[in-house]
């Protein structure tokens, strides 16, 4: 895949305070599938599945609240994505970014190493 921009990439250090603080003017997204979210998933994150990212996207407010159990993100506010590793996270920056999304950043190492640095004894 070809990309236009480079996501800007957080560190554990700076996703930590937004998993402690969340708030409804910033999301932290989870992009992997349910099955894997299931496994565990960072505090404060919500789930959208990159598969059904770019669809999501075009959905209105009311239908996609309805649908993912949290308001849809405004084209300005804080968005966070993450996955197991970080790669699919990255294309979802592409995704919201091509959708008009202009606050987009990547947890790089994502869940493996949130698990890592959390010290937590699950396994992918």
């Amino acid at each position: 895949m070809i990309r236009d921009w480079d996501a800007r990439v957080l560190s554990y250090e700076e996703v930590k305070p937004r998993t402690l603080e969340p708030g409804v003017d910033k999301y932290l997204i989870d992009v992997r599938e349910p099955d894997e979210v299931a496994q565990g998933a960072l505090p404060s994150a919500v789930n959208l599945p990159l598969s059904t990212l770019a669809e999501a996207l075009h959905l209105n407010p009311l239908n996609f609240k309805e649908k993912f159990g949290f308001d849809k993100p405004q084209h300005d506010q804080e968005i966070v994505f993450y996955c197991r590793s970080g790669k699919r996270a990255f294309t979802a920056c592409d995704v919201a970014k091509r959708n008009g999304y202009t606050n987009l950043y990547n947890y790089e190492g994502s869940w493996l190493d949130w698990v890592q640095r959390e010290g937590g004894n699950k396994t992918q």
